[in-house]
């Protein structure tokens, strides 16, 4: 009876293990599900530079401030438009993967998703087209609407 006890503590440790959404660390729950799945539109969206899709779900008050104090690099929805069309103009190819790591609530609504990239693109050079490849973290912020979800910063 007493070792029965000492495995109690183990066995509830056991017995209350969180479900994960399969290759993700989120929880596995409805909305959950429905915040990954509007993500993965949005990553093969990045892969097949498709702007109009990206800009499509941009809320109307997008704004991105690049993470710094330094406003040169700040991006309104007009500005986006911009970037994505530059960046993808320059790239032949691009592969961009997820880890989903958390999706949590934030303020008045929204709900920010937080996932580590890896995005590789294929550049034309005076050598020949040459792969580069960035890893780094990055935190979606998303807002339900009437279709699903708009990111308001992020991409």
């Amino acid at each position: 009876m007493r070792n029965c006890l000492r495995a109690l503590p183990l066995l509830l440790t056991f017995g209350c293990h969180t479900q994960l959404i399969p290759n993700t660390d989120v929880e596995d729950t409805e909305q959950n599900r429905s915040v990954v799945d509007f993500c993965e539109k949005y990553r093969r969206a990045v892969e097949h530079r498709n702007v109009g899709y990206l800009l499509k779900i941009a809320h109307p008050d997008y704004y991105e401030d690049g993470g710094n104090v330094d406003s040169s690099d700040d991006l309104d929805r007009a500005g986006l438009a911009d970037y994505l069309n530059d960046r993808f103009s320059k790239a032949r190819s691009v592969r961009y993967e997820i880890r989903y790591r958390r999706v949590g609530k934030g303020r008045n609504d929204t709900l920010f998703v937080d996932y580590t990239f890896s995005a590789s693109y294929q550049v034309p050079t005076t050598h020949g087209d040459l792969w580069q490849r960035v890893v780094d973290d990055n935190r979606l912020e998303l807002v339900p609407s009437k279709s699903g979800y708009l990111v308001l910063s992020g991409m």
